[in-house]
């Protein structure tokens, strides 16, 4: 089991020095989520890989329905080299209510999950190297002639995490082809819920019967654990760890809400990963 951290909200310098200090208590990866109008993610993540030297550094998540893939394949890129190849790229659809219909984003599911599997096919298709082309439904990329940019440093591709609805098809169908599993289990209301252990064990069964063995897989979970008491903290990481995940993602959301948030999540970043070893 390997531990990370996403930082609920915080500036570039923050970020940094947050992630440094994740770095030095033990944790495995820091994130920062991507919002549609806000502190850059990209930004954030190049100024943590700058003043760290092996924690891994990841979007939690971006959500590539809205999102040029060839610019997050440039930025994806460039902090892989940046970082001497330590980039982790979280994506999704995204969830419309941070600002998609303010700024006339894409709504239509069916649309925004046409938009991530072509997306991810460019993203893919760009790492690779030049000669690229691609002609689908929403995209349409002529071979590139100019001067291509250094592919990324991990091969042979960047790990991608994709969300997967359970069970959705087509979104468990999706997961199959890249690196990682965001869980995301959904309710007979169509709402997305907490997946549970149990969903975890099946959804992992799914994975191990459906998907080629050409590289490790990913099955990450987000929680909230309390620092100070790391029984109670391994108690609530150990029933997702024996069903099959392999990250647990430390995500203390509901900080943002509160006058002492900033306090609360560096006190828990300093407290280190609920290890269950």
């Amino acid at each position: 089991m390997r531990y990370g951290f996403v930082l609920p909200y915080g500036d570039a310098r923050t970020t940094a020095n947050l992630a440094r200090e994740a770095e030095l208590a033990g944790w495995d990866a820091f994130f920062v989520w991507e919002p549609v109008w806000g502190v850059d993610a990209w930004v954030c993540l190049a100024a943590a890989a700058m003043i760290t030297e092996k924690i891994k550094l990841g979007t939690m998540l971006s959500p590539l329905s809205r999102m040029r893939p060839w610019k997050i394949a440039s930025e994806a890129a460039t902090l892989d080299n940046l970082s001497n190849g330590r980039v982790i790229l979280s994506v999704g659809l995204g969830a419309t209510d941070t600002g998609f219909v303010e700024f006339g984003e894409e709504t239509d599911r069916k649309t925004r999950a046409e938009l991530v599997d072509e997306g991810l096919d460019i993203i893919t298709g760009l790492w690779r190297g030049q000669p690229f082309n691609y002609d689908g439904k929403h995209y349409h990329v002529k071979e590139i002639k100019f001067y291509p940019p250094p592919l990324p440093i991990q091969q042979p591709r960047i790990p991608i995490w994709v969300v997967g609805a359970w069970y959705r098809k087509k979104s468990m169908e999706r997961v199959l082809k890249y690196d990682g599993l965001l869980p995301n289990k959904m309710g007979d209301d169509g709402k997305p819920g907490l997946a549970m252990p149990d969903d975890i064990r099946a959804m992992k069964k799914f994975i191990d019967e459906n998907r080629t063995p050409a590289m490790p897989f990913d099955i990450v979970v987000e929680g909230v654990t309390l620092g100070n008491d790391r029984a109670q903290a391994a108690s609530i990481v150990r029933p997702f760890a024996d069903a099959g995940a392999t990250w647990w993602v430390e995500a203390m959301w509901d900080s943002l809400d509160k006058p002492d948030g900033a306090t609360l999540v560096r006190a828990r970043i300093q407290h280190g990963p609920p290890r269950i070893d």
